[in-house]
């Protein structure tokens, strides 16, 4: 691969170990790999000019649900909280198949490419009409991005007790032998690798607590990371304590979801307990503020976790509860809805912008990504602060505060995914085209 570089970047956050903030800075990409940061650097490969821009590390995705991308703003969901939102979506994802759950991952994941995203986990739990995780992983080697899909499932219908309905889950033995099966098939742990699987059993209220135990143990034999929904709201939290006997945190310590291979999204409900609980075993959260508003589910206590040591990343979740995939947004929003629970003062924008780059790549398992330093991979993008967001602005580099909330240029693995504002590597129109009349088509 050749090699790239970045010119005099206007103010670089590399978000290193020592935070450190650089003015007119070079990178060099090898590789894929940053070889070298510092001034005046040469090289024989192509040169990307950042004189007058903000340069972060590529941000990271902690969960989303790509195939929502076509379920966007549905009437009947719009004002429900999380219950009755499933309850209204569940029959219109029923009538997914390979080609809606393919082109939906495209067009969600353009949209965070655009945002600045270089890494996107996934959280697929239903699997109607022949549809495969292998779908959402074609799409995100189409775009270029780095992805973390997870092999999700529901086992619980509405006939045993459970909230999807009985035709969206999957026997429980299908729902492992699957689990192996894309394991084998995708997963690969080296570093810099561009595709790690997980598993992901959608939550405790449309899974067994044996299929909690077993996907826990086939994960740690297959030695991939775990993830689920956790404490999300009032109702979730209500429900492990009518069905279970206990919180959601207690539950998921009980049967194997806790430690540092353990995210969780959602978490607006844990108490203090089960914050002391995640920091202790290192269990991670994916913090989705922005869906966590549109349901009404509540404010998550991120300052807490943050200050107690739990590991945090954001998440746009899917665009059926957020309606948009842009990090920055999200980023935003978390900044400021601690700012409303706990003062001005709760969380800087530098912070927050943490969150969506290093913290997310830690509770991802990947201090590889996240960081520009010697060694990290050549994720990074590129933000044109010479706009009329930024105008005005005393400090560009509090990118989220006075914008932009696209990127000019994105690099993953040392590849422009994003030129000057444009995804390079699929065509976009064609993309929106086709999820356009995808959408319409489910809408009849």
């Amino acid at each position: 691969m050749p090699e790239l570089l970045i010119r005099r970047a206007g103010h670089m956050l590399t978000m290193d170990d020592d935070r450190r903030e650089l003015r007119r800075a070079d990178v060099l990409i090898r590789d894929g790999v940053i070889a070298e940061i510092g001034e005046g650097l040469s090289t024989t490969g192509e040169v990307i000019a950042a004189q007058g821009c903000v340069v972060t590390p590529g941000l990271v995705n902690t969960h989303h649900h790509l195939y929502q991308t076509l379920t966007r703003a549905v009437p009947g969901g719009q004002d429900a909280l999380l219950f009755g939102w499933l309850r209204t979506l569940y029959p219109i994802w029923s009538r997914f198949g390979p080609e809606e759950m393919r082109i939906s991952a495209l067009a969600g994941l353009a949209e965070l490419a655009l945002s600045g995203c270089s890494l996107s986990s996934d959280h697929l739990y239903l699997y109607p009409n022949g549809a495969r995780l292998d779908d959402t992983i074609e799409a995100a080697q189409e775009i270029g991005l780095r992805f973390h899909p997870t092999r999700g499932a529901m086992s619980i219908g509405e006939s045993a007790g459970g909230l999807p309905p009985d035709a969206l889950v999957e026997r429980e033995e299908a729902i492992l032998d699957d689990c192996i099966r894309v394991i084998d098939a995708f997963h690969d742990p080296s570093a810099g690798s561009m595709i790690r699987v997980g598993v992901a059993p959608c939550s405790p209220f449309s899974v067994s607590r044996g299929l909690m135990r077993d996907a826990a143990l086939l994960a740690r034999d297959k030695g991939v990371m775990m993830h689920t929904h956790l404490a999300e709201n009032d109702e979730d939290v209500a429900y492990s304590l009518s069905q279970f006997g206990c919180r959601p945190g207690r539950y998921a310590e009980d049967l194997g979801w806790t430690g540092p291979d353990v995210w969780h999204a959602h978490c607006v409900k844990l108490d203090g307990a089960e914050i002391a609980l995640f920091a202790q075993s290192r269990t991670g959260v994916a913090h989705c503020p922005c869906s966590n508003c549109r349901l009404g589910s509540g404010i998550a206590p991120v300052r807490s976790m943050r200050d107690a040591g739990v590991p945090v990343g954001l998440g746009v979740d899917g665009s059926a509860s957020n309606d948009a995939a842009n990090l920055v947004l999200e980023a935003r929003q978390a900044m400021l809805l601690q700012r409303v629970g706990n003062g001005a003062d709760a969380m800087s924008a530098r912070e927050a912008l943490e969150l969506a780059t290093r913290g997310g790549a830690e509770v991802l398992g990947r201090p590889d990504c996240g960081r520009i330093e010697v060694g990290a991979r050549g994720d990074i993008a590129i933000w044109d602060v010479s706009g009329i967001e930024s105008a005005g602005s005393w400090d560009p580099a509090a990118l989220l505060l006075a914008g932009p909330v696209k990127a000019r240029d994105l690099l993953v693995e040392g590849r422009q995914v994003v030129r000057d504002g444009q995804l390079v590597t699929v065509d976009l129109p064609l993309v929106v085209e086709q999820a356009n009349r995808l959408a319409r088509r489910l809408a009849v």
